[in-house]
């Protein structure tokens, strides 16, 4: 008996001899997990981290509290999470914008690629090339003609200054030699209404956002920007096939944590989302909503993300956009 006592008593020092992550490791998770998300309620990366977030919650035993931290092009957010205690409690959805973050202001206090954790790839999703329906143009080629008429008239919206979306627009510039103005919105949420008051020409945004704006008439599509047409909206062609080759931009989504999670914690994490990501209900709500899910370890989101870096840090500094 007395034995077993020592025995206890040295198992419960070694314990308390662990770091502080360490030792938190192995009793994770011990309390709610709060996944931020770096913008506004409503958009799609709000929508995906509800749908991923819940599921995640009901698997691991505790509550995934999505929290929105608008604000900076996403910094905000993601500075929250990299200052928060990496103890796997603090998660981040992240999306493309985390891939022009550093590219577009380069004194943000975060580095995406050095602060932050790949955890797991959710997917990827098209945008969408809405116009409103006072515009008269009914087609890629249209908006561009239309906009070649009437240089530094026409505006478009693409969520925050430092996202994807708002890049899509750049990159259309480029391509197609027109100039369409961005305005800057901190959210989907916010962009959508001006749109359908007709405030706003044009905007880029997720299939899965747009598409009943679209079915009901409120809002005309003209193309969608992935490399292949979007099962959600087939009949809309890409924009390469509308005109403008070679034009590519896609959404992507993903679970990153603190650099310094602990890999039990991380490898638990990529283990639960893989897991659920491939559950039929889970992948029928993802699908039915324009998106791609995708499965796979931490290093598929980490080489994810440095090809978006690359892409669109060429453009950021081509385009002249750095700090804008």
């Amino acid at each position: 008996m007395p034995s077993r006592s020592l025995r206890g008593i040295a198992a419960l020092m070694s314990v308390l001899a662990l770091p502080v992550g360490q030792a938190q490791a192995q009793s994770w998770p011990n309390r709610p997990i709060r996944m931020v998300v770096a913008v506004a309620p409503g958009g799609s990366t709000d929508v995906i981290a509800r749908i991923v977030g819940t599921r995640l919650g009901e698997r691991i035993g505790q509550p995934v509290v999505v929290d929105n931290r608008p604000g900076g092009s996403s910094v905000i957010g993601v500075e929250m999470v990299v200052r928060s205690q990496p103890d796997g409690h603090t998660l981040l959805m992240g999306a493309g914008s985390l891939g022009t973050l550093n590219a577009m202001m380069p004194k943000a206090p975060v580095n995406v690629q050095k602060d932050l954790a790949p955890v797991a790839m959710v997917g990827t999703s098209p945008y969408v090339l809405v116009v409103q329906p006072g515009l008269p143009v009914k087609s890629v080629t249209d908006l561009v003609a239309h906009a070649r008429a009437n240089p530094g008239k026409l505006n478009f919206a693409g969520s925050t200054p430092g996202s994807l979306q708002r890049l899509a627009g750049e990159h259309l510039n480029r391509m197609a030699g027109i100039d369409l103005l961005y305005v800057p919105y901190k959210g989907t949420g916010q962009v959508v209404p001006d749109l359908l008051a007709g405030r706003l020409h044009a905007a880029f945004d997720n299939v899965l956002i747009l598409a009943p704006y679209v079915r009901s008439g409120a809002l005309r599509a003209l193309a969608v920007t992935g490399a292949t047409r979007s099962a959600v909206m087939p009949e809309l062609p890409t924009i390469a096939e509308a005109g403008v080759p070679g034009f590519q931009a896609a959404g992507w989504f993903g679970v990153f944590a603190p650099v310094a999670t602990p890999q039990t914690a991380v490898a638990r994490l990529n283990g639960e989302i893989n897991t659920l990501m491939n559950e039929p209900a889970i992948r029928e709500r993802l699908v039915g909503q324009g998106m791609d899910p995708l499965a796979g370890p931490p290093d598929l989101l980490a080489r994810h993300l440095a090809r978006e870096i690359e892409t669109w840090g060429r453009l950021v500094r081509e385009a002249g956009l750095v700090g804008q």
